[in-house]
This record gives C-alpha cells, structure tokens and sequence, in this order.
C-alpha cells in the first residue's frame, strides 16, 4: 500500500488525493516528530508561568479573558472538543473528513501548534486503522477554522463520540480504537484548540474538486467537438493562429483539445443547401472561450491550494524564536473565494453544454437531424425530457453559484464578527460538479446518437473511438423510445470515471 509521509513543510494535493481517496498509510518524518517535541517544549515552558497566554493557560473566543489555573487546562482541552462537537445534519463523505483529519494532521507536523508527537501518531494511527469520525453537513463558519467538523474528528481520538470502521459500520469510537489497540488522548495545554483551528475541510474539499475538475474540462473539450461535428459545424475557429492573438492558456488547450478531437472528419464544414451558414452560434464557436475561462479559474484555485497545503493555520502559533503569538490566520476567506469563483465556472460550462444540446434537439437548428433525436417523431419523444433533466441541473447550478463567501454572519458574542462560509462554499461545490458531471454525460449521450445518425458521413477517428467505447459500456444509440434514465446514469460513470477522455485519448494521444 502506497505511504505518505509527513513532514514539517506541508503535503501536495496527489498527497491528499492518496490518503482522502486511495487509503494511503501515513506515516511521519523523523524532522516531523522533532518540531513537534521542540514547540511543545515552548508550549509547556509557557504553561508554567503565572502570565496568561491564549490558548494555553485562557478560555477561547469571547471567553478569553479568564485566567485558566493549571488543574482546570486538561478540563479545558476536553470541554472544547466536546462544546464545539455540535454539527448537525446528514453525514459528510468518508472521503471528505480523511482529508479533513490529514490536512489536521499535516498543520500540526508543522512544529507551528505546540501539539505533543503522540497525539500527531494517534492521528496517524486513525487515519491508518481506516476509522472515520462521524462529522455532519452543519456547524462550520469558515473562520476560526471548521470548527465542528474538526471538533468530531478530536472527539475521536478522545475515544468519545461515533466513527466508522474500515467495514461502513458506525460504532462508538472507543470501541473502535480499543480493537485497533489505539489508547485515547488526554490533550494537555493547547492541544484541543490545536486540533480544531484550520480550514482543513474546505482545503480538502478543494483539493479533490480540482481533481474532479482537471477531468471533466477535458471531457466537456471533448463532448463539446462531438456536438459542434454533429451539427456539421466548421472547426476552422480552433486554429492555433486564432487563439494566439487572444493569449489565454486555457482557452488555448480547450481549442486544441476540440481540434485533436476532430481530427480528420468528414463532417465538419458540410453546410447544407438548403441551410447555408456564414457562422456558428456562440455555443458551439466559443466553446474555447467559455471553457478556456473555466481552466484559468481552475489555474488560480489550484495556486491558492498549494499556498494553502503549505500553510501551518493555527491560533496561536509557536513562531521559530519561541515566541507564541495570536494570528487571524484561520480565516478562510483564500480558500471560500476559490471555492465560489469555482462554482460560477462550473454553472457556466454547464450552460453551455445544455445549449449545445438544446441545438441538437430542435430540428429547426440541427441542421437535417430529426426532431428531439426521435426515431418516429410524433410516436418517439426521443431526447426530449433526457434535455429537461439537464436543464434542471443547469437552473440548480445557476442557484449554487451565488457566492457563500459573501454571506458573513457574525459568532461568538460579536468576537468573530466576520467570517468566511468556506465550509458552505466547498459544500455547494462537491454538489456542483456531481451536476456538472451529469450535464455533460447528457450532450455526450444526445452527441453520439447525433453523429450515428448522420448517414454517409464520416465522424473524425477520435469520435467513432468515443461512440465506440459508448455502446461497449452498454449506451444504447439510435432507436425508439425506450427508458432513459439507465442510459444517463451509465453515461454518467462512462464521464465520472474518466473513461470519455481515455477513449478520445486512444486516437489524440494525451488531452490538455
């Protein structure tokens, strides 16, 4: 099994991805468990002397001004777990709260926390033992960091509250750690605020929709030149020549992803007599522009990620000097404005993948193609209601692209008076490109039969190899009526899993 292993300069996205999503061990540096045993030498020097220092020897927030005395601070690190353990609501994904606990874990190998090395290998040994805190949809405000969410995670190396095992099943987490041969932390000074003050889930949350996302641009690349062929379109738009004079990047790899695609066609640029056209409508000529704009946002969010996955996000922090200092760097506004500006992009490219679709349905538009793709238009519906489904995700993703981010709400008897919404912004992201996913399996689906349906004209070789791997993934082409939505769903996980780029890529080579 692969292993990553922590150290004290941070953790790359492929990282996170490995652990959240593949299982990955983990395992920490050598240098790791020395910072860690160096800062809390700072933190326990700090906790003997009679000055209050937040975090150590203080309550939190807008309780800080109390002077805690040391036979209370292990109460106090318990009761901060325990108070802020207060999400509700539906349960978050497995593979969204192992990121949570191992971005938790890569702040605090740090040396910038004050947490003692056994409790980073407790959180290596959870994490490992394949246990999942129970953590709910409710309960982060995105500043101070995910406060509930990380709070559940802490309850279980408490050995307090729920998790699930390696099997799916929810048990008590003692229970869970006692067959593992995990023994529970007693978190000393500092050690529950640590485990609780970052903005480890919307980071992660981040990190796997920027994976998500790498693939399904490339796929909308691809279902996008299936369309534009299908409806006997010109590709002389994608020339290099013209993307250059407008020198975007990503709109210059959607342009030759689309021109790879249609590569040797024989039905690009076949005007009909009796339909004659100077140009194409905007949904199929600027497929480039929109996507490309989409790919440069996905650019700078991934730049924000690196910075982030860099970043020791605690409050206070143990500084190289010694000295442990109060910040405002758990505030996630970096990551939620990444997180809303990814969330426009993806409505974006959702809406003009439901055009394209759209124009292959309607037959005053389509060029020749029969009404709704029906077999017997009249008696056959074809497409129609598979478009309906896709506009309905297209309004949805319209409404989840109102920015989270913009929405503070003040907290804490006015201490935390502003505050980001990145939890709520990465929330209505992961929604985001599950429906942006299903959007560009519907044009796909309306794009291949569209194509088979162009008798005596060739398709370029990369879209006869996606039409292809289509119907061997057993979506059925042309013909009557018949139930759809089996047909979507497998269209659905042919795009989701990746198999649509892999099937253009047998003829393209490697997409952009």
């Amino acid at each position: 099994m692969h292993t990553v292993v922590v150290g004290t300069a941070g953790v790359t996205a492929s990282d996170v991805l490995a652990v959240a999503r593949g299982g990955a061990r983990v395992e920490l540096s050598g240098e790791a468990v020395a910072a860690l045993a160096a800062a809390r030498e700072t933190v326990d020097a700090l906790a003997a002397k009679p000055d209050p220092v937040y975090g150590v020897s203080t309550g939190f927030g807008a309780l800080a001004t109390r002077h805690i005395s040391p036979e209370l601070r292990a109460r106090l690190q318990r009761n901060i777990v325990r108070s802020h353990a207060a999400g509700m609501g539906p349960r978050v994904e497995r593979e969204v709260v192992r990121a949570l606990m191992f971005l938790r874990l890569k702040t605090v190998c740090s040396g910038r926390t004050g947490v003692r090395p056994e409790v980073a290998r407790t959180m290596a040994d959870v994490l490992n033992a394949g246990i999942t805190p129970v953590v709910h949809e409710y309960g982060s405000l995105g500043c101070s960091g995910d406060l509930a969410p990380l709070s559940h995670c802490a309850l279980t190396l408490m050995g307090e509250g729920e998790a699930e095992g390696a099997d799916g099943t929810v048990r008590p987490a003692g229970e869970l750690l006692a067959e593992h041969g995990i023994t529970p932390v007693e978190l000393r000074e500092k050690e529950g605020l640590a485990l609780l003050n970052g903005t480890d889930g919307m980071l992660g949350m981040l990190v796997m929709a920027l994976a998500d996302l790498d693939t399904l641009y490339t796929s909308a690349d691809v279902t996008a030149a299936l369309t534009l062929e299908a409806l006997l379109g010109t590709d002389k738009v994608l020339a290099p020549e013209l993307h250059a004079i407008r020198p975007h990047p990503g709109q210059a790899a959607s342009a030759a992803n689309m021109a790879a695609v249609l590569a040797g066609s024989g039905l690009t640029g076949h005007h009909q007599d009796d339909a004659p056209r100077v140009q194409d409508a905007y949904s199929v000529r600027c497929a480039p522009q929109v996507a490309g704009a989409g790919r440069d946002t996905l650019a700078h969010a991934r730049l924000v990620a690196e910075r982030e996955l860099a970043a020791a996000v605690d409050n206070p922090v143990v500084l190289p000097d010694g000295r442990v200092e109060s910040n405002g760097n758990f505030h996630g506004a970096p990551v939620a404005y990444v997180l809303d500006f990814l969330a426009i992009a993806v409505a974006d490219l959702a809406s003009i993948a439901e055009r394209r679709t759209d124009r292959l349905l309607d037959k005053n538009r389509s060029h020749g193609l029969p009404p709704f793709l029906a077999d017997d238009p009249g008696v056959d519906s074809g497409l129609m209601i598979a478009q309906y489904t896709q506009a309905a995700l297209v309004s949805e993703l319209k409404r989840l692209a109102v920015p989270a981010s913009a929405d503070s709400i003040p907290s804490s008897a006015m201490q935390e008076d502003h505050v980001s919404m990145g939890w709520s912004a990465a929330r209505k992201l992961r929604t985001a490109v599950d429906n942006l996913t299903r959007v560009i399996a519907v044009e796909l689906y309306a794009a291949t039969r569209a194509l088979q349906l162009r008798e005596g004209l060739t398709p370029a070789p990369a879209s006869r190899a996606v039409i292809d791997a289509v119907r061997r993934a057993g979506i059925e082409g042309p013909g009557p009526d018949r139930f759809l939505a089996p047909d979507l769903a497998a269209a659905d996980a042919f795009v989701r899993d990746g198999r649509l780029v892999e099937a253009a890529e047998t003829v393209t080579g490697p997409l952009r």
